[in-house]
């Protein structure tokens, strides 16, 4: 892509961002940046995930576990939170109180040019239907983006297979199987989804 696309990624699901199982392609490339604040001092860092009750950030130097900071976000508020855990220059914090995502994605929209608004990539969770040649596939979707979207199944396509994606209320282009890994898999859009019809989806996901 010719702007380095963020790949911070907001969870929609209600709980904590830090999954044992999150794949290694959620860590690659640009992360949006924000301010850490601890004891009113700020300090840059970036936002690998984020949910309504934590964050995963990127830091030199990341405070110590039981620390409590603040973390500023796009919306203006400034969260009061707890550090989790700290390894190297990653720690988790927890939000005393939960925010509210759905603001946090439209701040995060409005914030960009009108010509150039795309989503970012959101982590749900909900049914995904395969087709390819003769076969299908049903798979569950771990997130997806303005250009592809992440499934996780059994029997998914091989790399390079061009496939038909059915979401329930989404309207969504074909793509390509760009990487896959055991039951994950990586699909490309073959055009890009606009943030005007997924962002309506993603709000009536978000509500359950």
């Amino acid at each position: 892509m010719a702007d380095r696309a963020s790949q911070t990624i907001f969870v929609m699901s209600a709980g904590l961002p830090w999954p044992h199982d999150a794949h290694a392609s959620d860590t690659l490339g640009a992360l949006d940046d924000v301010a850490l604040y601890q004891q009113g001092e700020p300090r840059p860092c970036a936002i690998r995930r984020i949910a309504s009750g934590g964050a995963m950030i990127r830091l030199r130097d990341a405070p110590l576990s039981g620390a409590e900071v603040a973390l500023e976000l796009a919306t203006g508020q400034r969260a009061a939170a707890t550090v989790e855990w700290a390894r190297g220059e990653e720690a988790a914090i927890r939000f005393r109180q939960p925010i509210d995502m759905v603001a946090l994605l439209n701040r995060k929209l409005v914030a960009q040019t009108a010509e150039r608004r795309r989503m970012p990539r959101v982590e749900l969770r909900c049914h995904v239907g395969l087709r390819w040649g003769g076969s299908l596939a049903a798979a569950t979707l771990r997130n997806i983006s303005a250009t592809g979207i992440q499934v996780e199944g059994d029997g998914l396509p091989a790399t390079d297979t061009f496939v038909s994606i059915f979401i329930d209320g989404l309207v969504i282009p074909s793509g390509e199987v760009v990487w896959k890994q055991g039951r994950l898999a990586g699909i490309e859009l073959m055009e890009e989804l606009r943030w005007s019809s997924l962002m309506p989806w993603i709000r009536t996901q978000a509500r359950g």
